[in-house]
């Protein structure tokens, strides 16, 4: 029999961490593996963006000398997406461009409401704007709105719902007492009404959905920390003198996060798809900067016959909101000790 603190023995199998079974559940879910697949797409689509969608090259090599124009602020060389490189590259000059040879915001009136094409592989707006070249910048409002504005009621919900389970009395009762008040108000019109009195801007639709969100995250910590605060972890670390701030951030809130991040992963969604609702009501992030939801707002005009202003951003979104929800499922189920299967 081994002696206590002695190595394992070899071959013997290394205990798995928590974080480790619970990948270990969620990998059995394959909705939930499909949806974080999805969701890795849609991270990598947004943070390379400008490599994916643009009209500068992203690698130019001319008069012997190479160079990276997409990272360039200057204007770009012969007009916009080097519509005339063919006509001015000399001999041994050589230039990658983009698959999406567009900005988000370039505009060409000739070209308006055109329908998808090789050209344009998901047609142009009303402004003769490319709309492939709008939805991948399009992702990147919509995932930024999302994980800042959870970021957001994330901190106030955890710092209320730790303060009111932990201390319960009076603490308690005044933030409960907020928080039905805050429930009563339907939150898509609490933040429309708030919407209307502050100047079009994505940080103000970060900040509204932020402020807007938290209640239900401080109910779910409220009630995970008058769970453990009567655990033998917690009375010990009383005992011994710890203070409060430190049981609170050091020994019960790990233990109650794991919920937490559930409803984190269910809230990018919800969040994603109020900003794409507030920019189709057009109180969302003002124009040019792309949206998705700002796209489908245009597509109202002129449903009839630009399905495609309809079609994509649509698609968009309802793929983004899913792949979330499956993520969100899988985590849960995975976490739930009761919906274990060993």
């Amino acid at each position: 029999m081994p002696e206590p603190g002695a190595p394992p023995r070899p071959g013997a199998p290394a205990a798995e961490t928590y974080w480790g079974l619970v990948w270990k559940q969620f990998r059995r879910k394959g909705l939930a593996l499909a949806g974080l697949g999805v969701v890795g797409a849609l991270f990598l689509i947004a943070v390379l963006a400008p490599l994916l969608a643009n009209d500068r090259p992203i690698l130019l090599w001319r008069d012997g000398r190479l160079s990276f124009p997409f990272l360039s602020s200057r204007p770009a060389l012969n007009g916009p997406g080097f519509t005339r490189w063919e006509e001015t590259r000399g001999p041994g000059d050589f230039a990658l461009f983009p698959p999406v040879r567009y900005t988000p915001t370039q505009y060409n009136l000739d070209e308006r409401l055109d329908p998808p094409s090789a050209k344009h592989w998901l047609g142009t707006d009303d402004r003769g704007r490319d709309v492939a070249s709008r939805m991948i910048h399009g992702s990147r409002t919509s995932l930024s709105v999302g994980f800042v504005a959870v970021g957001i009621y994330l901190a106030i919900g955890v710092l209320l719902g730790a303060l009111a389970g932990y201390y319960g009395g009076w603490i308690d009762v005044v933030i409960s007492r907020l928080i039905e008040i805050m429930i009563c108000f339907p939150t898509f019109f609490l933040i429309l009404a708030i919407m209307a009195f502050l100047p079009p801007s994505i940080y103000n639709v970060m900040f509204v959905i932020g402020v807007t969100g938290w209640t239900g995250v401080a109910r779910l910590v409220r009630g995970e920390f008058l769970r453990l605060r009567s655990q033998d972890f917690v009375v010990a670390s009383r005992t011994l003198g710890a203070r409060d701030t430190r049981v609170i951030f050091r020994h019960i809130l790990p233990n109650a996060m794991a919920p937490v991040l559930v409803s984190a992963t269910f809230g990018v969604a919800g969040a994603i798809l109020v900003e794409s609702s507030l920019s189709f009501l057009g109180f969302g992030v003002p124009p040019p900067t792309p949206s998705w939801g700002d796209i489908l707002s245009q597509s109202r005009a002129y449903i009839d016959f630009a399905w495609w202003l309809t079609l994509f951003p649509g698609l968009a979104i309802f793929i983004t909101v899913t792949a979330y929800n499956l993520v969100g499922e899988g985590l849960r189920d995975a976490i739930d000790p009761r919906l274990k299967t060993g």
